[in-house]
């Protein structure tokens, strides 16, 4: 699957005929980069220095030559395969004759000279010719060592570790609030880029002037980055298949039936033990940004009681209650009242997961109601037996221990139809 990307806000060199914009096209990197990265250069923001200063777009002091200078090239790349937003960095060191006479390249934070044995990596009429790290994009000088240095980390980190930093929120542009991030929109970043998970060739036969990236003013860049990160959050959830909401049952799913303790003469439960694990992964969901309702057969009251103590009632963004809807599960009209609470549709209902113990009541409802079942087999109160299809589960945990990984896992299956692949 392609990372997602916008076509707007359009980044653009303007009119710039300065001498400065002059010699960065002259000395600007030519990128070469591994025939399956999925994230291409889309602009360089240059800064021309004559003078040992703080860099405008990085963490580091720059020194240039005595009487030469430093180009200071900032690389935006919508993508790192870890995370959304990625901005690497080159240096090309002139002596007073405007020679190259060294280069530095961003390599994983740290500044490394790029040369090939004699001090400078490979020059195309006066433009270094650097490798990109498939994925992280970290710079080198010379294309063999990545491999045999790096190679399994790289091969790990583009695979399995994709994703595993959701949107970048360690630099400047949102230090200063210039884009904001919610834990869903993390979570769907890193959906994205584990879709996009690849394996490198470690075949560097594709180009940065393939790609056409803008060459701009540094100042220009930093005035796009914002605005790009902003566009791409709010284009996640049209681009990213990703689940509408979870649903959950209570009794013997979230908490230990055979402990309640009730009011003598009613059905109102007052106290009762947690299922081990059930409210960490709760609340391990909520912290990652999905949508949760409780969908449950029993009195209002008594779901506040076990749930409102544990920090779990305000969690779910909707209540759906046999006490109020006026009918038990299977019923459809438990699951439509819980659609309808949290502004769900039809075209929604294969984006939702239904979690229950109760095979009859859980698992044929949401069969019934076209949700994506799962049967939580903690309990051995009920048969965990399919009495025909329509009870029969399309996913099962045996502990609560293992509904945050199935839950990422039913969500990771998602198709850009809504369902789930087979």
């Amino acid at each position: 699957m392609n990372l997602p990307t916008v076509s707007t806000p359009a980044l653009t060199a303007g009119r710039d005929n300065s001498p400065d914009r002059a010699l960065a096209e002259r000395h600007r990197p030519v990128l070469m980069l591994d025939a399956n990265e999925p994230a291409l250069p889309l602009g360089f923001g240059y800064s021309v220095l004559r003078e040992t200063t703080r860099s405008p777009s990085s963490k580091f002091t720059v020194a240039p030559p005595q009487g030469g200078k430093v180009i200071e090239y900032a690389i935006w790349y919508d993508w790192d395969i870890e995370h959304l937003y990625d901005l690497e960095h080159v240096w090309v060191h002139l002596n007073a004759d405007g020679q190259v006479v060294r280069v530095e390249g961003s390599m994983h934070g740290l500044r490394v000279s790029m040369d090939s044995g004699p001090g400078l990596p490979e020059l195309r009429d006066g433009r270094p010719v650097l490798y990109v790290e498939p994925g992280k994009h970290a710079l080198w000088g010379v294309q063999r060592p990545m491999g045999l240095v790096a190679g399994e980390m790289i091969v790990r980190t583009c695979g399995p570790d994709a994703g595993s930093q959701g949107i970048h929120t360690g630099n400047h542009f949102f230090e200063a609030g210039q884009y904001a991030v919610t834990p869903r929109d993390h979570r769907l970043a890193r959906l994205a880029m584990k879709r996009a998970a690849f394996v490198p060739s470690f075949e560097f036969s594709r180009c940065s002037d393939d790609a056409a990236p803008a060459l701009l003013p540094w100042a220009g860049l930093a005035d796009w980055i914002p605005q790009r990160i902003q566009a791409l959050i709010a284009a996640l959830p049209a681009q990213v298949p990703h689940l509408a909401a979870v649903f959950l049952d209570c009794g013997d799913t979230l908490i230990d039936e055979t402990t309640e303790v009730k009011v003598d003469g009613s059905e109102l439960v007052t106290a009762a033990k947690e299922i081990p694990y059930a409210m960490d992964a709760v609340r391990t969901l909520h912290e990652r940004g999905h949508t949760l309702a409780l969908v449950a057969d029993g009195l209002r009251q008594s779901f506040q009681n076990l749930l409102e103590p544990r920090g779990i009632w305000s969690l779910m963004q909707a209540h759906a209650i046999s006490e109020e809807v006026g009918e038990l599960k299977p019923s459809a009209k438990m699951f439509d009242a819980a659609l309808a609470a949290l502004g769900l549709g039809d075209a929604d209902r294969k984006r939702i997961v239904m979690v229950g113990n109760n095979l009859a009541r859980d698992i044929r409802g949401a069969n019934q109601a076209d949700l994506i079942s799962l049967f939580v087999a903690w309990s051995r109160q009920r048969s965990h037996e399919p009495a025909d299809a329509s009870e029969q589960w399309d996913h099962r945990i045996d502990s609560l221990d293992q509904l945050v990984p199935a839950i990422e896992a039913i969500e990771l299956s998602l198709n850009a139809a809504g369902g789930a692949d087979g």
